[in-house]
């Protein structure tokens, strides 16, 4: 413990008052209370300490902060016929006695104290240590990510709960959507309301086509997009135009299905024709997309970067970024698309669960080789080819801040409607994995947001043919469980003062974060709170507040729809709503009168009714 507060100097065979004192000790700022930890700080009068060569010269000190009575200060009786000296502390005023040895290097051992000590320093404002109790997890739901989960809450010491449990849990983590759970009233879960739905392939285009339009230079990063079927007759008209204007050009485009996911249903088609519009009777909702036919290559590959970005909070809102993450690699070399070719996956789609059932899929233990790797290593071997890598961290921050931006207004809506102001309820925060394309000229394409990002850190093998077992991945447990244990520690709810955000920074965007590092090549130097090294986690919101505050607009609109909803829970704005919201922003006047919102509000539910269910459903606040 007095490592923590410094040594105290004292004279031999005088005892100064302990306001005194405590003026004089010096805090060695690389001992100062743990960041991560607070209830682990040492308690200033928990030890006693002594620091000489001499030990006939041993004396205590008791470091307080606060006042102190004036009138109680110590005298020490020492035994200096022994290589131990024994000391007994007097606390005049009070009749309490502390006991406990000096050592012959006058170190000060203190015995146990007596209650009547305890109670003295309660009575003189002390606050006696006190352990915490760990904080506890409710893993019952945790899925495909429990394994790397269970191997965070270890580290942390905390406690899991595999089974759930009667009494509330501090966190509860979820392995699909805020609602896995329904009865949770307290506590933090790690999903939003909403967030499954907002992601999807259509809702997260027509979030981002918003931005576009408001922002069209700041919103570059994501393909041209149609939503099918409702988007087929533009995305037909505009494709034959494209070709009749150039007849050298034969543009590709690839389709994605709205609730697809690991690659599922995508496949790359070069004429409108070619579309796959019904599913039986249905109507097949998808969204179709510019291919990226220059993308950057290593070793002759395609490859995707997923990066995991921690929203903390909603309001305020605060995004972090993890410093590593995973490239996924093609395992066919790429070649631009032709006809012949759009049907070879393993060439054009970067999907882990496409390509890992490829014969030249290439599991390996190495973070820098492999059909799999961890980003830095990208990073480095791009750097050494004279790449500004910081230019491109940057680019991709910038990206990652942006697309949430884009669907943060939306998700307000969801969760004001699942936890209304004023009703008990869960906070809440997610893990989302973005998947990032590098251009040739290192410009980062948005590919898609995952609400539920794979977390798991094994992967299947064939030991004999045709029985498959589960085997641990190197490169995956070293990326994910660092997530998921960082983003416990900065969710604890025993430590919000230690993650206070930090202030935006002025300036320009060039050089807005480090580099992610090679762990082998930073080393894993322990933190404050033990053996645990620093946070993988970076934050980049409010941080860059300057930068990118202007984009919250349609935020700011959706405040004022939220306002005038009425009812708590409810997602639609009635006729009445909607005429109390143009009146009271002053939008109406002689031109335009109460009649004309009446019929205003008509034609927009009259069109809103023509949207397929699903797509209404998430896209509840811009009709």
């Amino acid at each position: 413990m007095s490592d923590h507060y410094g040594n105290a100097k004292v004279q031999h065979g005088q005892m100064k008052s302990l306001g005194e004192d405590a003026e004089k000790v010096e805090v060695d700022p690389e001992e100062e209370m743990p960041v991560f930890c607070p209830s682990a700080s040492p308690d200033p009068t928990s030890c006693i300490t002594t620091t000489g060569a001499d030990a006939s010269g041993c004396s205590s000190v008791c470091k307080q902060r606060g006042k102190r009575n004036s009138k109680n200060s110590f005298h020490a009786v020492k035994n200096l016929n022994s290589p131990i000296c024994e000391q007994t502390l007097h606390i005049k005023g009070t009749g309490k006695i502390l006991q406990g040895k000096s050592e012959s290097n006058g170190n000060y051992v203190a015995a146990h104290e007596s209650r009547n000590t305890q109670e003295a320093r309660c009575e003189d404002g002390f606050k006696l240590p006190r352990k915490r109790r760990p904080v506890t997890v409710d893993t019952s739901k945790a899925k495909t990510s429990l394994e790397a989960l269970k191997l965070s809450i270890k580290e942390l010491k905390w406690k899991e709960f595999p089974l759930g449990r009667r009494a509330a849990c501090d966190i509860y983590w979820h392995g699909v959507s805020f609602h896995d759970n329904e009865n949770i009233a307290s506590g933090q879960v790690n999903k939003f309301p909403g967030m499954v739905e907002m992601l999807r392939k259509i809702n997260l285009s027509r979030a981002v086509r918003t931005m576009q339009e408001l922002f069209p230079e700041e919103y570059d990063f994501y393909p041209r997009s149609w939503i099918l079927p409702e988007e087929y007759q533009q995305f037909s008209t505009q494709s034959r135009m494209v070709k009749e204007s150039d007849t050298t050009v034969s543009p590709t485009f690839i389709v994605k299905p709205d609730g697809g996911s690991q690659g599922d249903g995508i496949y790359l088609i070069r004429d409108p024709s070619e579309l796959k519009l019904m599913v039986g009777a249905q109507p097949k909702q998808a969204v179709v997309q510019e291919y990226i036919h220059k993308p950057l290559l290593i070793d002759k590959l395609k490859f995707d970067i997923r990066l995991y970005v921690l929203i903390k909070s909603m309001e305020p809102l605060e995004i972090y970024i993890a410093k590593e993450g995973l490239t996924r690699f093609c395992t066919e070399p790429y070649q631009e698309p032709s006809q012949k070719n759009l049907s070879h996956v393993f060439m054009h789609l970067t999907n882990y669960s496409l390509n890992v059932h490829s014969g030249n899929f290439v599991h390996s233990d190495s973070q820098s080789t492999g059909s799999k790797r961890t980003l830095s290593s990208v990073l480095y071997r791009l750097a050494a080819k004279g790449v500004d890598i910081k230019r491109v961290w940057s680019d991709i921050i910038a990206l990652v801040i942006k697309s949430v931006i884009a669907v943060v207004p939306e998700l307000k809506v969801y969760y004001q409607a699942d936890i209304p102001p004023g009703k008990p309820g869960p906070t809440c925060f997610q893990i989302l994995g973005f998947d990032i394309l590098l251009m040739k000229n290192l410009k980062p394409v948005l590919l898609e947001v995952n609400s539920n990002p794979s977390m798991r850190i094994e992967h299947e093998q064939e030991v004999t043919p045709g029985v498959f077992e589960y085997v641990p991945s190197p490169v995956d447990e070293q990326v994910k469980v660092g997530v998921i244990r960082d983003t416990l520690r900065l969710m604890d709810p025993f430590n919000k003062k230690s993650t206070a955000t930090s202030q935006p920074r002025a300036g320009g965007s060039d050089h807005w974060e480090e580099i992610p590092v090679d762990v082998d090549s930073q080393g894993k130097s322990p933190d404050n709170m033990g053996n645990l090294p620093p946070l993988c986690l970076k934050q980049v919101y409010p941080k860059y507040t300057k930068q990118f505050n202007h984009l919250r607009l349609v935020e700011r609109i959706a405040a004022l729809f939220i306002r005038f909803l009425g009812v708590k829970g409810n997602m639609r704005l009635g006729p009445t709503a909607f005429r109390t919201f143009i009146r009271t922003c002053k939008l109406s006047n002689s031109n335009f009168t109460m009649a004309s919102v009446d019929i205003l509000y008509i034609d927009i539910t009259r069109r809103w009714a023509c949207v397929l269910p699903d797509c209404r459903e998430a896209d509840s606040l811009f009709p």
